[in-house]
């Protein structure tokens, strides 16, 4: 008889142990708890979002492989299609900064070799709390996270040789409790070869190959699925503990072996481990499974059978093989080194039995446990606060008296200064792929063998979503897809990570609705659609929930890896063209609220970000993405955090940059007087910088306008300043290297300030 106690400890409510009683017939042994435990866990089993994630437009002529699988593929031509998916890692990355985000990392990677796809490229998605107190006093705890974190992800994708090549970072108060940890990973697979997690033919072998299994990650996906308080640290434990030298002989015997036809299916043990990998396979077969734990390679002694199908211990795989090809696959393993053991069959009575020496330990129905978990509507409540911070009066604030000064400190703002001290750590060239550094725009790989490249971005923006979840959730669809469109790539596919509070907690499940929806509408109206993703919950601390922050990885194709665009002005005498609206409009701030400017210049997170307009934005990106194809523009940079001022700079401002002078048309009177300040720092979406040689301007400007979309040349490339006017008169003006020093130095004076000592400040050149 299970005692109380032991079913709260395990997270279950009343009803669901109710349930798990009435799927039996009996009372559960231990080790059936701790499996329905986990598989019904949020982590694992999504029963607070999964009825909303249907809304997501999931097919389209290249999706090859949507939701369900390990990831997602789509067609890139020549028979080969890209795999892809971003995951969280974030209460782990909190708990053990190193070890939750280098396991992060292998956790994406085997999702995609586990599809049959060699890994080619990592991009990572981070939230930290706030760098400096509301004194300008130093947080050392956010400082030892960012250093953990980026030394974790540096520290796996470096050993196992697959590029970092870009990715984006957050700082805010929110996260200060609840970092985020998301993790993209994109592999390129023969479109005919795609492996999937699948336990099919009654009879055929099941083999566990890989690291052995030890204590390290057992209730992992249960702590996920809850809130941390005082005691989180104790989790210690429940956090796996990776080796990336053990996940690259894994990786090359699994691809070896798929080579072959002897592989029936595969799958990864990620979250719940054997239990999640055993189930979930049978599920989707329509079979059950027997294994008998005792068999299992084990690295420490007296391990029970709850113990081994909860650990979730890293480098690990189940393989279903096909019989009589035994000795086929293990001749592979051995070569490379590594355990192949078979450890059960597949069975044709749909239960998942697990034995120990024989003995039956559990036996459940596949089907109940992976597809019938519970499913929730939760209740939802429009948040208390909403409607007061979205009122955002500007006539109450004032302006800048100096705009010079306030664009580099928007430059020296830790969420738009340089990321080099993170990328630099992360070995971006490994297997020659990467045709675009990090830092330039969205991350382009070559697909070798072809003539094409691979564009990603990865974005969202926590504050959007907090002001308004459903724009928030537009505004993240946009920006991830104009960034790779920016590269001159076509958008193709998308995966998401969605990371909230609490969804018991009405007004958060509001806004993870909302933001879903927005998701939803972006992508349709986009043609972009979601092939996989990740849900996030109960991201809160104390009560203290992060700001809800949806992060949208979006992939493009690029049919000429040689027509490749970057930030950049690559020459001096060219026109510089704002495609999209010059003159923002006053109506909802005009893009000043939630912006980077109100909170670093007034301290305020307030009013709407501005609304993106679909029809405009889908025109603007194809616009792009045609021009590019045609060499017609040499620079492609989208206006977003410290809208047209900060891309203009980020546009000249890298070793041996480029300066620009830059003429706007006067902005429209309004009686708040930020009419300037709007031009420079407005966020308004759906805006381009591209820089085109001047014999090539004018046909850009016609094919602008055949295509509805606003445009303008503002200016010309070369010197050694960067000069704004407006309707003639100077607004700002800085040398273009102490922009840069300001850019440069605005992330590492936190980080590492022993690197910038010594060196003039920036505000000394004012």
């Amino acid at each position: 008889m299970i005692e109380q106690a032991a079913i709260d400890a395990h997270g279950l409510s009343a009803e669901e142990y109710r349930r798990l009683v009435e799927i039996l017939g009996r009372e559960p042994t231990l080790t059936e708890l701790g499996i329905f435990s986990v598989m019904w866990s949020e982590h694992c089993s999504y029963k607070s979002s999964r009825r909303h994630l249907r809304r997501f437009p999931t097919d389209g002529p290249r999706v090859l492989q949507g939701p369900g699988e390990n990831a997602g593929a789509v067609d890139v031509g020549d028979g080969l299609a890209a795999v892809f998916k971003i995951e969280s890692h974030n209460h782990p990355s909190f708990i053990e900064p190193y070890q939750g985000a280098a396991t992060g990392v292998g956790g994406i990677i085997r999702d995609i070799f586990t599809m049959g796809a060699r890994p080619i490229a990592l991009l990572d998605s981070l939230r930290f709390g706030a760098l400096e107190d509301e004194l300008g006093r130093p947080t050392p705890e956010t400082v030892r996270l960012v250093d953990g974190v980026v030394a974790g992800i540096a520290g796996y994708g470096n050993s196992i040789g697959i590029p970092t090549v870009g990715g984006e970072v957050a700082f805010e108060p929110g996260y200060a409790g609840n970092p985020l940890v998301n993790v993209f990973c994109l592999g390129v697979a023969k479109a005919e070869r795609l492996a999937k997690g699948v336990a099919s033919g009654a009879g055929n072998p099941v083999y566990y190959v890989g690291a052995r299994t030890g204590r390290d990650g057992i209730h992992g996906a249960t702590m996920a699925s809850a809130e941390f308080d005082d005691s989180s640290a104790d989790n210690r434990p429940a956090v796996q503990v990776g080796d990336p030298f053990m996940e690259k002989l894994l990786l090359e015997a699994c691809l070896e072996v798929m080579e072959t036809d002897a592989l029936v299916g595969i799958q990864d043990m990620g979250a719940a481990g054997l239990t999640c990998s055993t189930c979930e396979m049978a599920a989707r077969g329509g079979t059950g499974i027997d294994v008998d734990v005792s068999r299992v390679p084990q690295r420490e002694t007296g391990m029970t059978p709850y113990e081994i199908m909860l650990s979730e211990s890293q480098e690990r795989m189940l393989l279903v093989v096909r019989r009589g090809r035994e000795a086929e696959v293990e001749r592979v393993f051995d070569k490379w080194d590594l355990h192949a053991v078979r450890i059960g069959e597949v069975t044709g009575d749909g239960l998942l039995r697990v034995r120990d020496r024989g003995r039956v330990v559990a036996e459940i129905p596949n089907r109940e446990l992976a597809d019938a978990a519970p499913l929730y509507d939760r209740p939802t409540r429009y948040p208390a606060y909403l409607d007061e911070a979205q009122q955002l009066d500007l006539s109450a604030l004032s302006v800048p008296p100096d705009l010079t000064r306030t664009w580099l400190d928007l430059l020296a703002a830790p969420a738009i200064a340089s990321k080099r001290w993170i990328y630099r750590q992360y070995d971006h060239m490994v297997r020659t792929n990467t045709v675009a550094l990090p830092g330039l725009g969205a991350a382009v790989v070559r697909i070798k063998g072809t003539g094409r490249a691979l564009a990603m971005s990865v974005d969202g923006n926590g504050r959007h979503a907090w002001l308004d979840p459903r724009e928030g959730g537009r505004l993240a669809v946009a920006e991830a897809a104009r960034n790779v469109a920016c590269a001159g790539a076509e958008p193709i596919g998308a995966t998401n990570c969605l990371n909230f509070g609490n969804p018991e907690r009405p007004d958060i499940m509001w806004q993870f609705v909302e933001a879903v929806d927005g998701i939803a509408e972006g992508c349709r109206a986009l043609g972009i659609p979601i092939t996989g993703g990740n849900v996030s919950l109960y991201n809160e601390t104390d009560g203290q929930a992060i700001d809800p922050t949806p992060v949208l990885g979006v992939v493009g194709l690029l049919e000429d890896a040689g027509r490749v665009l970057t930030r950049l002005f690559p020459a001096a005498g060219l026109d510089v063209v704002l495609l999209g609206d010059a003159v923002p409009d006053p109506a909802g701030a005009g893009g000043l609220g939630g912006s980077e400017y109100l909170k670093r210049v007034h301290g305020l997170v307030r009013g709407r970000p501005a609304a993106v307009d679909f029809d405009r934005e889908r025109a603007l990106q194809r616009l792009v993405v045609d021009a590019a194809r045609r060499g017609m523009v040499c620079s492609a940079h989208d206006c977003a955090e410290g809208g047209l001022a900060v891309a203009l700079a980020e546009c000249c401002i890298e070793s041996g940059g480029i300066g620009a002078r830059v003429d706007l048309p006067g902005p429209t009177a309004s009686n708040d007087g930020f009419d300037v300040v709007r031009a420079l720092f407005g966020e308004s979406p759906s805006r381009i910088i591209v820089s085109v040689t001047p014999a090539r301007g004018d046909e850009l400007l016609a094919r602008a306008r055949s295509a509805g979309v606003p445009a303008a040349a503002i200016g010309r490339t070369g010197g050694d300043r960067l000069t704004v006017s407006v309707a003639g008169d100077v607004v700002a003006d800085l040398a273009l290297k102490t922009a840069e020093h300001a850019w440069a130095t605005g992330l590492t004076r936190h980080l590492d300030p022993a690197a910038v000592e010594g060196s003039a400040s920036w505000e000394s050149a004012l």
